[in-house]
């Protein structure tokens, strides 16, 4: 039997995702992934990395690991402002890219990603990092319940978690946070990050608020709102209204029904992260018999369950609730499998640029309505 292609891994920015997730889960799916080379800001880092996980090489120059012969797939694994650049400078390299949620912070910085992976050579190709979305609980189970409901008479989307170093501390993984970065490391990132909002908010005055805002829609929001659209089948038909007050974020959206009379209903957003060791993020499916809700823990720490909770109308007119667990298998693990599969055996990607383009699309809906409100219209 012919041996199984890997996929030979350059990672770029060897942060706490890289150590607490993508270097242990790739380790582990050795079968389809070998890890090749690794390039972080921090020689230091980038050094304990390669020497933790069995890299061959690491360096501090982006352009070195781009050109490496032995990466077939770069992962941009940095802050979000070098997300753009690094998954750009990737394709033209010929490289396949996975760059971790978001996918950049505007529209713009968007469309000139979309338009590098048009031209790339060797039919260059671009996935993004919604893990959630790859969870067998949520492709096996949620989604299919969630199509037995004839009419959704409302949704809730919440993600409120207490502070990621309390379950990162739990998780194993023992990652480090070394500081030896070259002078104006610090300032290039403000100047990328400040550019990239001053798009997202299209000339308005980006204040402190605004920025909070579009960082955190990209960090945590990102994971809500583009599973809220693979739920519910795409964007919403408006951003009724938003509420910011830091460090916790509202909205109150309207969707149709795909069905019957096209009916709208109302999905409730809701999320934060407060000092309390909780992690409850949740999508709930309302119809009037039966409801439909995915819970998900925390993924750094591995192998903890993701649950499908069905409640439903019996027959007798009793309450019925059934639990639906497709698998122990991580969010991650199965993300990475997925990832295999579209870059080797060619299947359909469902996380694509234009995909993640959806999200900022609706970032620029919430911020809409937010600048909406703010001037009273």
């Amino acid at each position: 039997m012919a041996e199984q292609k890997k996929l030979r891994v350059g990672i770029l920015g060897a942060g706490e995702v890289a150590q607490v997730i993508h270097l242990p889960t790739l380790t582990l799916l050795s079968s389809l992934f070998t890890l090749t080379s690794i390039c972080d800001i921090s020689a230091q880092t980038a050094a304990h990395c390669a020497a933790k996980f069995h890299i061959p090489h690491h360096t501090t120059a982006p352009a070195e690991l781009l050109a490496h012969p032995a990466v077939d797939v770069v992962f941009v694994l940095t802050s979000d402002e070098f997300h753009a650049p690094y998954t750009i400078a990737a394709l033209r390299a010929g490289k396949h890219v996975f760059v971790e949620k978001p996918l950049t912070l505007s529209l713009p910085s968007a469309h000139s990603i979309l338009d590098a992976e048009a031209a790339a050579p060797n039919g260059a190709r671009v996935f993004v990092g919604y893990m959630r979305r790859y969870a067998p609980s949520f492709v096996r189970a949620f989604r299919a319940e969630v199509r037995t409901i004839p009419r959704i008479l409302y949704a809730r989307v919440r993600d409120i978690i207490g502070p990621n170093a309390y379950f990162v501390g739990q998780s194993g993984t023992e990652p480090v946070r070394l500081a030896d970065f070259p002078a104006g490391a610090d300032a290039e990132r403000r100047e990328r990050v400040g550019a990239l909002v001053q798009e997202a908010w299209q000339g308005r005055e980006v204040t402190p608020e605004r920025m909070a805002y579009t960082r955190f829609l990209g960090g945590l929001g990102s994971h809500d709102l583009s599973l809220m659209r693979e739920a519910l089948g795409g964007l919403p038909e408006r951003v009724d209204a938003v509420a910011v007050h830091a460090p916790f974020y509202n909205a109150l959206m309207t969707y149709r029904n795909r069905g019957g009379g096209g009916e709208a209903y109302a999905v409730v957003y809701e999320s934060g992260v407060d000092d309390v060791p909780r992690f409850d993020a949740h999508v709930a499916v309302y119809g009037e018999k039966k409801s439909v809700e995915i819970r998900y823990d925390t993924p750094y720490v591995k192998g903890l369950p993701i649950v499908v909770v069905v409640e439903e109308k019996g027959e007798g007119g009793e309450k019925v609730r059934r639990e639906v667990m497709s698998s122990y298998e991580d969010a991650y693990t199965a993300e990475m499998r997925e990832l295999w599969g579209c870059l080797v055996e060619g299947r359909e990607c469902k996380t694509t640029v234009r995909d993640a383009m959806e999200d900022l699309t609706l970032f620029d809906m919430m911020y809409n309505a937010s600048a909406n409100q703010r001037d009273g219209k």
